[in-house]
């Protein structure tokens, strides 16, 4: 070997050597830095002719994992996920209060229950009567008060979407500002590690915001794809959007997630991850705050429901002079038929003695009035002319009336005790909203009683948009459905089932037995439906197709805000009504007495009176009391809150395990690294050496010539 060999492979050994020492040093200077990752210069030897000439360091590169990478960076996804679910469920398990506590919502509902018993101790105490108006109209505010901020956690989610979005856009191009830095670093062989590192740490940021699967280029730098394939960056950086609904309420629809891939492909976000910020944010917005205040919702309508079933069983003492029913949101003719039963309308002087009594006798499409045979087309006018002038009957936009007219008189309206007045669950009284105690602003009962030969009373030609989508959210078809020529019932269920001009391809309404509509999605999982707009307008209420069924669960949902206690009662609590009309009192005799406090016992018992629940949120329903009901509700938003706190917990444990074993390979260990310094220290020692004994050997050369 030529003294000349001699000193280039010792010279290779100390620039080797060197470059060693130089990543010992950055890993030593960074070992207490967050998401810095080991340096490894890779060190071969080089041979010529089968001879050694030397080494070299090829590469430096990070001290990364790609199976560890991925654990942690999956870990970290389902840990973003399941943080911002609990962190926003527990907001809204928040609002209904301690469920075993005096001041929370649920124990408001017994309190009204309780107050009306009360009341029946003592049915003329103005102190007693006040209370219980007072812890019943506090229930419906705090219901109101809860759903809007139902809604408002629902909005905060939709502007947190926004923000991951824009924050997910900016590491996106990052990332791929670096992966073009990173390949020309390559291409001269240059140190990239520092961007490397940089880089890493953003994707674990990105990761963070939906999942990831990250793969190395050949060329330096990663190619990113979303968990279904959707490229982020590698080709050029991907571009999010999004535009947030604004102020939501119940019924709000929300834009989709777009990504824009580098080539120009759109596909929706939620057809691309299965955990992230995002993804967390998305199912909480669109799942379980909907299914909560839908759930609400159910409740309290049913609450009020029952307390009107048994209000309009009652009758103040002295009665008012007139009863104003609510919009059943159908003509006087569809809402009469079908009723089967009796009841009696009386007008009563102020001491309670009737002045003029009509019998109703209901059979299906008949009725006879005082035993004048009648139908519901001449049911009004026959109703006028055997209340004889006392009183009078009218219809208008889809609410009844009764006025007595002399103002010192008033009605009262009772059930026969052996053969009640029935139509869906609900006798006369109650089902035209006659005596009310509870009010509200939008059609809330959707057992309309409705059969397929109904006349729905909506105009051909109007309209309605529904909304499918997937089980991630992403949107699938929206479909605009008209209201058909024929006008039953069973027309606009069979356009809205077409499958090419309704909804058939998706799923089928079905018209139950007690009038409620339900829609039943095709498929596993089935899609889920919403309504974009409704513009049809029924003739005489003005309610929609789907106010009227409460088709979707937007409208659903907006029931728990509208419900009030009724003004006048709130004004003057002496017009609650706490008696009963008594049919049996002999002619000239007071029906009414101002001590009788039947009527708050059938209000206190209001909370155990089985009641028709329909499906809201997790629940399918069925036959169950509003007490009974409520402590479920209780239990379940107890429960699922308990159940998000578990899975955060169990997500985080399982992202920090994952991220410990990723630091353990990644980090820097100041033994290791002490080790390799004190290795390289020597290796430069030696090079240093050679290359002084080749000078010594060169010099004596010299001297012998």
């Amino acid at each position: 070997m030529s003294v000349t060999s001699i000193l280039n492979n010792a010279n290779s050994g100390l620039i080797a050597s060197q470059t060693q020492l130089r990543v010992v040093s950055d890993n030593v200077a960074n070992v207490n830095t967050p998401g810095y990752v080991r340096k490894i210069a890779d060190q071969v030897s080089l041979s010529s002719q089968g001879v050694g000439s030397g080494v070299e360091v090829t590469r430096i590169r990070l001290a990364t994992d790609r199976f560890l990478q991925a654990a942690s960076l999956s870990a970290g996804a389902e840990a973003a996920r399941q943080g911002v679910r609990y962190e926003l469920y527990d907001r809204i398990q928040s609002l209904f209060g301690d469920p075993g506590g005096t001041s929370g919502f649920f124990s408001q509902v017994d309190s009204v229950f309780s107050a009306f018993a009360s009341s029946a101790e003592d049915p003329t105490s103005s102190p007693r009567r006040q209370d219980a108006l007072f812890k019943t109209q506090a229930l419906f505010d705090e219901a109101t008060r809860i759903a809007k901020q139902i809604q408002a956690v629902r909005e905060d989610a939709d502007g947190r979407i926004q923000s991951a979005v824009e924050n997910a856009n900016n590491l996106i191009q990052q990332i791929e500002a670096l992966n073009v830095e990173i390949s020309r670093a390559k291409v001269v062989n240059a140190d990239a590690s520092g961007a490397e590192t940089a880089q890493a740490a953003l994707i674990d940021q990105l990761a963070q915001v939906m999942d990831l699967k990250v793969t190395a280029r050949t060329i330096g730098g990663v190619s990113i794809r979303t968990g279904s394939g959707a490229l982020l960056a590698g080709e050029g950086a991907a571009t999010l959007s999004y535009t947030r609904a604004g102020t939501v309420t119940g019924e709000t629809n929300f834009n989709d997630v777009w990504i824009t891939e580098p080539g120009g492909t759109k596909h929706s976000v939620m057809d691309s991850v299965t955990s992230g910020e995002i993804k967390g944010l998305v199912e909480l917005r669109d799942v379980e705050a909907p299914a909560a205040a839908a759930r609400l919702a159910e409740l309290i309508t049913h609450v009020a429901d029952e307390l009107n079933r048994a209000h309009n069983a009652n009758t103040a003492m002295p009665p008012p002079n007139r009863l104003d029913g609510r919009n059943v949101g159908q003509s006087l003719e569809s809402a009469l038929a079908g009723f089967t039963g009796q009841t009696t309308i009386a007008v009563t002087n102020s001491a309670g003695v009737i002045q003029q009594r009509v019998d109703i006798v209901f059979s299906g499409a008949t009725m006879t009035v005082n035993g004048v045979a009648a139908d519901p087309t001449t049911f009004l006018a026959t109703l006028n002319a055997q209340l004889g002038g006392a009183a009078t009957a009218q219809f208008t936009d889809g609410k009844l009336s009764i006025v007595a007219s002399n103002a010192a008189n008033g009605i009262a309206i009772a059930d026969d005790a052996t053969t009640p007045s029935n139509k869906a669950g609900r006798g006369f009284s109650h089902y035209f909203g006659l005596n009310d105690l509870i009010s509200t602003d939008r059609p809330a009962l959707y057992d309309t009683g409705l059969t397929l030969t109904s006349p729905h009373g909506f105009t051909a030609g109007e309209t309605m948009t529904f909304r499918f989508a997937n089980e991630a959210g992403a949107r699938i078809r929206d479909i605009q459905v008209a209201v058909p020529a024929g006008g039953t019932v069973g027309d606009l269920l069979n356009a809205l089932n077409d499958p090419a001009t309704g909804v058939g391809a998706y799923g089928k309404f079905t018209l139950g037995a007690d009038g409620a509509l339900t829609f039943t999605g095709l498929g596993n999982p089935p899609p889920k439906m919403s309504v974009l707009n409704d513009n049809t307008s029924q003739v005489p209420s003005g309610v929609t197709v789907t106010e009227m069924f409460g088709i979707g669960t937007g409208v659903r949902v907006s029931r728990a805000e509208g419900f009030s206690l009724r003004t006048d009662i709130r004004q003057s609590p002496s017009k609650l009504a706490l008696g009963q009309l008594n049919l049996a009192a002999a002619a000239g005799t007071p029906a009414l007495s101002a001590g009788d406090g039947r009527g708050a016992l059938l209000l206190a018992d209001a909370g155990e009176r089985s009641a028709n629940f329909q499906g809201a949120g997790d629940s399918i329903g069925g036959q169950i009391s509003v007490s009974r009901y409520a402590s479920e509700l209780a239990g379940d938003i107890g429960g699922k809150a308990s159940a998000a706190k578990n899975r955060k917990d169990s997500s985080e444990a399982l992202y920090s395990e994952a991220s410990a074993r990723r630091t353990s390979h990644e980090g820097v260990n100041l033994d290791e690294e002490l080790v390799l310094m004190t290795t390289y220290q020597q290796a430069f020692n030696a090079s240093a050496r050679l290359i002084q004994a080749a000078k010594d050997m060169y010099d004596t050369l010299l001297g012998m010539v």
